[in-house]
C-alpha cells in the first residue's frame, strides 16, 4: 500500500515537472531603445516549439510568483537558439524586470510552449501570406514569416507592419536581411504613425482604407491561395479584421493574436446579485478536487488559493495555457478571445476567467 502511494506521487510529481522547464540565458540583445530579445541556449533534449506559440515565464518579484507570455520570435527551422522579444512598458512589471535584470548564465524557469498562432508548412505551398503586425506584435510573426521563406520556396509573403518611427522598428536589419536574401518573396511595408519619421514611408495611424488599399494592390489576384496573419494591439486587430470582413476575406483564412486587451465588465454578464459561492470539481492530473468558488473570483484564482497546481500564464483569456473541458455544469466566462470556434463548440473553457454558473461544474484540466 505504502508502495503504491510513493508511485502515485512520484508520477504526479513527474507529470508535473514535465509542463516546466529551466532554461538557461546566452544572449540578450538591444532591439530597439525600448526592446530586447532573449536568447536561450538549447535545453536536452531540444526545445520543441512551433513557429508563432510563446512561452511563459515564471519568475519571483518582490516576494511573489509572477507568469507573463512571451512569443517566441525566432524559428526552429532557421534559428538555432529560441528567443523571446520584451518590451518595455509603462507600469509593466514582468516586461521591465526582464529587461533590466536578465543577463547571460542566469536561469529561467518555464513553462513549455504553448499557443495557436501557428500554420503548418509544405515546400509544395504556392500560398500568398498576408501579415500585419503592430509593435511587438512582429515577435510571433518573425519567427513564421522566416519559417515560411525557408520551408515554402514557391510562397511569398507581404508584410504590413506598423510602427512608431523608424527607431521603434524591431528587427529592422534582419527585415531588410531577409529581404534582400528572398527578392521578391518578402515585401514590406513600413507604416509609422509618427509624422516627419520617414520621407518614404507613410506617416499616420493606420486605418481600414489603408488595410484595404494593402490587400488591393497584393492580394486580389490570389484569392484562392491566401492566408492571413494579424498581430497587435487591440486597435490594430479591430481595424484589420474589420478591413479584411469588408473585402469578405474568409474568417477561416485569418488567424489572430491579441497582446493587449482590456478587461470586459463584467457586470454586463453576470448578475450582480449574484453573490454566492459555488462548487466546483477539477480533474487535474487523474486525481479530483472540489472547492467552492467566491462570488469575486475566477475558477483559476481559485483553485490556486486552494493550493492547486493548476496551469496558467496570461490570466487574460488570451493564451489558453489554464483552458479545460467542462464535463459537467455551465461557466460564465468573460474572455475566449484565445479560443478558437471549435473548442469553445467542443466545450473548453478557459479557467481565469469563467465563473461557475449553478452547481455541478466538473472540468477537466490535461
Amino acid at each position: 500500500m505504502l508502495f503504491n502511494l510513493f508511485n502515485r506521487n512520484k508520477e504526479k510529481s513527474e507529470k508535473k515537472e514535465d509542463n516546466y522547464l529551466t532554461l538557461r540565458i546566452r544572449e540578450t540583445v538591444q532591439e530597439t531603445p525600448d526592446t530586447m530579445t532573449v536568447y536561450f541556449e538549447q535545453p536536452e533534449p531540444f526545445l520543441d516549439y512551433q513557429p508563432g506559440q510563446y512561452l511563459t515565464l515564471i519568475l519571483e518579484i518582490d516576494g511573489k510568483q509572477v507568469r507573463r507570455s512571451y512569443s517566441l520570435c525566432t524559428s526552429p527551422y532557421v534559428d538555432p537558439f529560441p528567443g523571446i522579444t520584451v518590451k518595455r512598458l509603462e507600469g509593466g512589471l514582468v516586461s521591465n524586470y526582464v529587461i533590466d535584470n536578465f543577463f547571460p548564465g542566469k536561469r529561467i524557469t518555464i513553462m513549455k510552449p504553448l499557443g495557436n498562432f501557428v500554420t503548418t508548412y509544405h515546400s509544395e505551398n504556392q500560398q500568398v501570406y498576408g501579415m500585419i503586425a503592430g509593435g511587438s506584435g512582429i515577435t510571433p510573426i518573425m519567427g513564421i514569416l522566416k519559417s515560411i521563406l525557408v520551408n515554402e520556396p514557391q510562397a511569398r509573403v507581404h508584410l504590413l507592419y506598423c510602427s512608431r518611427s523608424r527607431e521603434m522598428i524591431i528587427f529592422r536589419e534582419a527585415l531588410e536581411d531577409l529581404q534582400s536574401k528572398y527578392p521578391g518573396r518578402l515585401m514590406i511595408n513600413h507604416h509609422l504613425s509618427q509624422s516627419g519619421s520617414s520621407p518614404d514611408k507613410v506617416s499616420c495611424r493606420l486605418n481600414e482604407e489603408q488595410v484595404k488599399r494593402f490587400y488591393r494592390e497584393n492580394f486580389i489576384s490570389y484569392q484562392q491561395n491566401q492566408k492571413f496573419f494579424v498581430c497587435g494591439p487591440e486597435g490594430l486587430m479591430n481595424i484589420s479584421l474589420s478591413a479584411l470582413d469588408s473585402l469578405e476575406v474568409p474568417r477561416d483564412i485569418v488567424l489572430t493574436e491579441s497582446f493587449y486587451l482590456e478587461k470586459k465588465n463584467e457586470s454586463a454578464q453576470i448578475d450582480p446579485e449574484d453573490i454566492v459561492s459555488r462548487p466546483v470539481k477539477i480533474i487535474l492530473g487523474g486525481e479530483e478536487y472540489a472547492f467552492d468558488v467566491g462570488p469575486k473570483k475566477t475558477i483559476l484564482e481559485a483553485g490556486l488559493d486552494e493550493g492547486l497546481d493548476m496551469p496558467y500564464s496570461c490570466q487574460s483569456g488570451l493564451c489558453t495555457a489554464c483552458m479545460g473541458k467542462l464535463i459537467a455544469g455551465e461557466v460564465v466566462m468573460n474572455e475566449d478571445a484565445g479560443l478558437s470556434k471549435q473548442e469553445i463548440q467542443d466545450g473548453y473553457i478557459l479557467c481565469c476567467s469563467s465563473k461557475p454558473k449553478g452547481e455541478d461544474v466538473v472540468i477537466q484540466i490535461e
